[in-house]
């Protein structure tokens, strides 16, 4: 463990900022690994830590998904939330008082997160901010010493994918994704059943999500709200005044900020059809689509298909924002295309279909995959489980995300390399979207 203050040290702003190009291949992984010796972590590798003993975290960011993890983490025995961080102070409140209903002792309110970082007493940080925040938290948490559950997509860009796994490997973190399928029962049986080879070879898979957001209109800049610290909210993101429809949840419609709705719930999908098909990368990717239904200030599509193309298969990611019919009677959902038959799967349960005979059910869905997954965390940590959503994982698919939104944004196909993690040489405009320049006052740490 660091001292305080070379903790504080590597987390404070620095002066210089990455260039976009400047991206790990994964022989570079491999060589850090080899250095670090910790490439591969078993649980007998870690320190023993009691099953009984109590692991305490701080959680960044509570206006969403945040409260639902501190909530959740507080309800486990051996779990206790000793912080709630938020840059709006009128967020935090609620949060803290739900965590109290549920542990009996009230978490500190804290308003920057390296107060967090700082305190050795604190074993794990809970990452739930906007995207652009995701990969910053999660190296300069690895390098203070915490683990680290970060929602997902874990990172903006898949430079910043790179940095949060090399940060997490040179300082033994145990650095989950909040893909919490991963630790589901049934689906695992899914899996399973797939690569048993159950419907034969797969050769198509599709998911997709579709949904009735709002038309969030068009909004001024005006006056930061009273109890926001929006320059810390900014964090790294270019310096722009304060305008409501690129704060609480809409940031997710901003590529500044956000990563659209392939980042937001594709990532979800895809996540679950790599794990079923046993698929990293692919070898190339093409979007098409656009903002066609609303008339308003989101930037990214509100329409999206995405193919990725492996040897022998494709999968296809599909969404409208606008549309509640989706397939097969599912807002949400996976299929798989076998030789031998289909599976299709709405993210809990799964169905089995081959010819005209009735659909056969596969599985019923675990009752709480979520609290399993925080399970799962606690337990890594403790040194008794592998993480099921590792940080390596979890940053493959944010990749497949961010191929998908750049091939979007150049307006064509485009072939991957997985080796160099790279595009073409030639094709400067999209290796520029693999990062992105930070604000002056940041710079994203190698490790």
């Amino acid at each position: 463990m660091r001292t305080n203050q070379a903790a504080r040290d590597s987390v404070l702003p620095q002066a210089s900022s990455p260039k976009p190009q400047a991206f790990f291949t994964r022989r570079d992984f491999v060589k850090l690994g080899a250095a670090a010796g910790v490439l591969a972590i078993s649980p007998q590798a870690r320190a023993a830590r009691s099953a009984n003993e109590q692991i305490t975290v701080g959680v960044m960011g509570v206006n969403g998904r945040g409260k639902a993890l501190a909530t959740g983490l507080a309800s486990h025995p051996d779990c206790r939330v000793a912080a709630i961080c938020d840059v709006d102070e009128r967020v935090i409140g609620g949060a803290i008082d739900a965590v109290e209903a549920k542990q009996g002792k009230r978490p500190d309110s804290v308003n920057d997160f390296r107060r967090i970082l700082d305190d050795k007493s604190i074993d794990g940080l809970v990452i739930a901010t906007p995207d652009h925040w995701h990969a910053l938290a999660t190296i300069h948490a690895c390098q203070g010493g915490k683990h680290v559950l970060v929602e997902k997509p874990c990172s903006h860009n898949i430079v910043e994918g790179q940095r949060m796994l090399a940060a997490a490997r040179k300082h033994n973190r145990q650095v989950q994704v909040d893909t919490q399928r991963r630790s589901s029962a049934s689906l695992k049986e899914l899996v399973d059943f797939l690569a048993a080879g159950k419907i034969g070879k797969i050769h198509f898979a599709r998911t997709w999500i579709v949904s009735n957001r709002e038309n969030i209109g068009h909004a001024k800049n005006e006056a930061t709200p009273a109890g926001v610290n929006y320059d810390m909210w900014l964090g790294p993101a270019p310096a722009r005044e304060f305008n409501p429809n690129h704060f609480h949840y809409r940031w997710h419609w901003q590529w500044e900020y956000g990563t659209g709705e392939l980042g937001n719930n594709g990532v979800h999908g895809l996540d679950l059809a790599r794990w079923a098909l046993g698929v990293d990368f692919p070898t190339s990717v093409v979007s098409s689509g656009g903002k066609y239904f609303f008339d308003d200030d989101q930037v990214t599509p509100d329409t999206q298909t995405v193919c990725y193309e492996y040897p022998g298969m494709t999968l296809v990611w599909e969404h409208r924002t606008w549309s509640p019919y989706g397939m097969n009677d599912s807002t949400f959902g996976v299929e798989f295309h076998g030789d031998d038959g289909m599976v299709t799967c709405d993210g809990r349960n799964w169905w089995i279909h081959r010819g005209k005979a009735p659909k056969e059910q596969g599985n019923t869905a675990s009752i709480s995959y979520e609290l399993e997954h925080q399970r799962n965390w606690l337990d890594a940590i403790k040194g008794a489980a592998q993480l099921t959503a590792d940080i390596e994982i979890g940053a493959t698919s944010a990749a497949l995300c961010h191929l998908g939104n750049i091939s979007q944004r150049v307006g064509r196909k485009l072939s991957w390399d997985a080796k160099t993690q790279r595009f073409p040489a030639a094709d400067a405009d999209a290796n520029a979207l693999l990062g992105r320049e930070y604000r002056a006052a940041w710079a994203l740490p190698v490790a």
